[in-house]
């Protein structure tokens, strides 16, 4: 039963999302997102996600729902209407809700072992140090296939609670997974970064079966999602990027039952930073390959500087975007990339977290990427993201949003 407090709530706030997703802006920038996916370029697309939203103003984003889905709803509403109000840059919102059905995951069958170390109360970025639970052979048997239940009682129970609260403000979505891939972040997580790039030399026939089994237990995950109509439907973002795109979903898609081909894939293996990039074809492309393989398009890479490893990414036959990571060579990565891939620039973060804010340095950061991408014809989008900190200084994101849409709109 809905609480009439929680109901009012978030019927006000549906209203007023409602209201923005129907301006004509949303439109326009759908098209451009799908330009640019489609390599043509009209403007690079700046998008702002991962925010630390500890840190924005309490009065705006406080939760006053008291049940738990209805704060859900209200967390996802709040955010998007300050996103929209003080850095909206080219983020879409959308004309409906998404209801996440009722999915299980039971996993690898591994729990992680660690400590932690934070410097903020209130900050979830917080620092790892992973117990390695794979240092016999026989601790490969650890990692068991990964089994999906839907709970369709459950489901049906969110839409009707779903259709109660937003009918005649706005349509009401059921969410299926959008499945998350990397087979070496959970490895390092089981066995700590350090231990793994060990391992990687001292035993590597080890490592190459513990990832293979981990891409077998992905694709089982994935038929099994595919099977029961489980997995997500057309997305709006990808890994923090815009994912419109005419390109997509495949001949023969049904609504009600998607695949694996009518949706995007992101790919990433952050750990490998260091190692070479024939480690980095074998360990990673090579073994992936099979999941690279089944999905529309791809985006591949995060904070990973890929500009020494391209010829290792340009390998995966669906790829449409790759990452430039603050920690790549910028010229290199453009010069690679030509015309021939979207260059999703990584801004540097760390820029908003000194003890000031300088608008020149923000705006120089930003004029190399968009010269590099002018210069080797690259379709540009610039991606704020992994954002730890402001200094508690919200304006940051407002001031660098504003710098950043002159510079793409000039």
């Amino acid at each position: 039963m809905i609480r009439q407090h929680d109901k009012q709530i978030l019927r006000r706030l549906a209203s007023e999302i409602a209201e923005i997703a129907a301006l004509p802006v949303q439109e326009e920038k759908r098209m451009l997102w799908t330009q640019l996916n489609r390599l043509k370029i009209k403007r690079p697309m700046v998008e702002i996600d991962q925010v630390c939203w500890h840190e924005m103003p309490e009065d705006e984003l406080a939760l006053r729902c008291e049940d738990t889905m209805g704060r859900l709803y209200e967390q996802t509403f709040r955010r998007v209407l300050y996103q929209w109000r003080h850095f909206p840059v080219d983020r879409v919102v959308d004309p409906f809700v998404r209801v996440p059905m009722a999915i299980s995951n039971s996993g690898f069958g591994i729990e992680t072992q660690e400590t932690i170390a934070l410097t903020d109360a209130a900050n979830d970025v917080v620092s790892h140090a992973f117990v390695n639970q794979f240092e016999r052979d026989e601790d490969l048997e650890k990692i068991r296939l990964p089994v999906i239940r839907h709970d369709a009682a459950e489901s049906e129970r969110r839409m009707a609670q779903a259709h109660e609260l937003f009918d005649g403000l706005i349509e009401v979505r059921a969410q299926g997974m959008d499945p998350y891939l990397s087979v070496w972040d959970p490895i390092s997580m089981w066995m700590g970064v350090e231990n793994v790039l060990y391992a990687l030399v001292d035993r590597p026939e080890f490592m190459l079966a513990m990832a293979r089994r981990m891409v077998s237990g992905y694709m089982a995950m994935l038929d099994q999602l595919e099977e029961q109509g489980l997995l997500t439907g057309p997305q709006s973002l990808i890994h923090c990027t815009g994912a419109f795109t005419d390109e997509l979903p495949a001949e023969g898609f049904q609504p009600e039952k998607s695949r694996t081909k009518d949706i995007w894939m992101f790919g990433l293996a952050q750990m490998f930073s260091t190692v070479s990039p024939d480690m980095f074809d074998e360990y990673e492309i090579d073994v992936c390959m099979p999941l690279f393989q089944r999905f529309g398009l791809v985006y591949y890479g995060c904070c990973d500087p890929l500009d020494r490893k391209m010829e290792q990414v340009m390998k995966i036959p669906n790829v449409r975007k790759i990452s430039v990571s603050p920690w790549a060579d910028e010229a290199r990565s453009a010069e690679q990339i030509g015309a021939r891939y979207v260059y999703s620039r990584k801004p540097n973060p760390a820029l908003l977290a000194d003890f000031s804010f300088d608008d020149q340095q923000i705006r120089c950061h930003l004029e190399t990427s968009i010269r590099v991408c002018r210069e080797s014809g690259s379709p540009l989008e610039l991606i704020l993201k992994d954002i730890s900190t402001v200094k508690y200084e919200p304006s940051r994101l407002d001031r660098w949003a504003g710098i950043a849409m002159d510079l793409v709109q000039s």
